[in-house]
């Protein structure tokens, strides 16, 4: 007879305890994209890439970054990531690299690729996992010695051990970090590799210079910076009023130093000012000298309908920090070898209160090894050669898929392409008016690519793998109409170019047959040899001046 397992509430209750966010991720690490062995190597690379570039750029450096990875076993290798950045201060150095949710940018409204504290953390977390060693971190600031920590975690606390420390004699830089982690994965090449990621990552940053080594290379690949300046950085800001929620609010209320609830609105979030935060307190009905943190659940229920009822400024957009059309532009060139590029830089939008900015990018090329090249009137120049596989393999065919780059805050997000906002609104644009083919409910065809960034304070990743945009209605229209008035360019260009092509056919045609009629004119007129090239030389002066008018 099976025995009765049925618990009381007090043996339930006996068994409940808290677990650390470390913990959670230790056993859910496929939420931070480390699902597969492939899948995690790309990861732990790209977090740690991403800190790099945040860490140069904030510090006023151009970014130099070398990136290794070294096969130790058939499924073990070791990633190196360095950066000439501005170094981490030995105190800090355990809990950037062993803590999770720890960090400088969670509660900062200010554009980065860095959001939650957790990818670097993650990264050191999943190679202690598979590996059962954690990560060695070398980094040196500019007035300070080199330090070398070699880093366990606690999971059940959230916490770093530190399993190895040292103070290093000196350093082959004068200031940077390297990171190193072992860990289980695979390498492949293709699309989603690595090598497709750095491809991409010095498409969106022109300004760094990036060498990379992998398996099977017998020297470093290095993608040069193509400009010599660093983009701008943003300047953080206050929450805006719209993108605060009920529990927020409640809780900024608790914690602010006001003392008028006036001087609350006017202190805690951008763009009120007196006369808004009045008229707010007004919707609500209540006092504009009431004290914050005494205002009761219900009032903060009506002080929130008020927030939402009153015209308030769209958020600055200072702390936004696009690339730039020029920059995508440069990027494009520099690794994607098109006949003709099309980008735009939208005005700045705003979704739940955040500022955000799309930009997209098309690069174009006519089927075929020969490429006409042509003047602003139309005019043909000459013909050239396809350039080397190393800088057309972002490009198809004439019959395959668009290749989509898509990028948040200059990232490049490779997996889940089908669930992002960039895919959808790229799907539900009428690329046939363009001179693309498109297929119902797919991606359109031809040899292009075409290249989306949004810039925001706070990107709405659909997870904590940072690897779609959730499709916000607001943030759909700006990508639509940003595609739609680089596709129209797009459209006069290839326009134009069958035009060229139908014209180079026909001055073709003449050519060959040009030589038979002097051959007709010659025996008709009894012309000499000499003058059967003089008058089909005429004759072809003749067409090309009316083709120039």
């Amino acid at each position: 007879m099976a025995k009765n397992t049925h618990r009381t509430a007090e043996q339930m209750a006996a068994a409940q305890r808290e677990i650390s966010v470390s913990e959670f991720f230790a056993k859910n690490r496929h939420l931070l994209g480390f699902d597969n062995p492939r899948k995690a190597l790309l990861t732990t690379i790209k977090e740690g890439v991403d800190n790099s570039l945040d860490a140069c750029e904030e510090a006023g450096i151009l970014p130099d970054l070398l990136i290794e990875i070294i096969q130790l076993q058939e499924d073990r290798f070791r990633v190196v990531i360095e950066d000439n950045g501005p170094g981490i201060v030995k105190a800090q150095i355990p809990n950037i690299f062993g803590r999770l949710l720890y960090g400088s940018k969670f509660h900062s409204r200010r554009q980065s690729r860095g959001q939650q504290g957790i990818g670097i953390s993650a990264a050191g977390l999943y190679a202690q996992m598979t590996t059962g060693r954690g990560p060695r971190i070398e980094s040196k600031t500019a007035k300070g010695k080199p330090h070398r920590f070699e880093i366990q975690m606690d999971f059940s606390k959230n916490k770093p051990l530190i399993a190895k420390e040292e103070e290093l004699v000196e350093w082959h830089q004068k200031q940077g970090t390297r990171f190193e982690a072992d860990l289980e994965a695979t390498y492949q090449k293709g699309l989603r590799s690595v090598d497709d990621y750095m491809k991409q990552t010095a498409v969106s940053n022109p300004h760094a210079r990036i060498r990379y080594l992998a398996p099977g290379m017998e020297e470093a690949r290095v993608y040069e910076r193509a400009v010599e300046e660093l983009p701008a950085l943003g300047e953080e800001i206050k929450p805006h009023p719209y993108g605060v929620e009920i529990g927020e609010l409640m809780k900024m209320l608790r914690d602010t130093s006001s003392r008028t609830l006036s001087g609350f609105m006017q202190e805690e979030f951008c763009r009120v000012g007196a006369k808004v935060a009045d008229e707010i307190c007004t919707n609500a009905k209540l006092s504009k000298k009431a004290y914050p943190s005494r205002i009761a659940r219900e009032e903060v229920d009506a002080l929130y309908r008020a927030i939402q009822a009153t015209r308030i400024s769209a958020p600055p957009t200072t702390c936004l920090s696009p690339i730039g059309e020029e920059r995508i532009l440069e990027g494009l060139r520099k690794e994607c070898d098109a006949d003709f590029y099309s980008v735009v830089s939208r005005p700045p939008s705003v979704y739940r209160g955040n500022p955000f900015q799309i930009e997209v990018g098309i690069g174009w090329s006519r089927a075929g090894s020969d490429r006409l090249e042509v003047d602003e009137t139309g005019r043909i120049l000459k013909t050239r050669k396809r350039g080397t596989a190393d800088t057309e393999d972002l490009l198809g065919g004439a019959d395959d898929p668009i290749r989509l780059l898509r990028y948040a805050n200059r990232v490049p997000l490779l997996f889940q392409q089908s669930a992002c906002a960039f895919t959808k609104s790229i799907i539900q644009t009428a690329w046939k008016n363009y001179g693309l083919q498109h297929p119902r409910g797919s991606l359109p065809l031809g040899s292009a690519v075409i290249f989306v960034h949004m810039a925001s304070v706070w990107v709405p990743y659909t997870s904590e793998a940072k690897e779609a945009i959730a499709p916000y209605p607001e943030i759909l229209k700006e990508i639509k109409l940003a595609l739609q008035e680089a596709g129209r360019k797009l459209g006069q260009f290839i326009r134009k170019g069958k035009r060229v092509e139908r014209e180079f056919e026909k001055r073709e045609y003449i050519d060959k047959y040009l030589p038979h009629v002097g051959i007709g004119l010659q025996e008709i007129l009894g012309l000499s040899n000499e003058q059967r090239e003089e008058t089909v030389a005429t004759l072809r002066d003749s067409m090309e001046s009316t083709r120039k008018i």
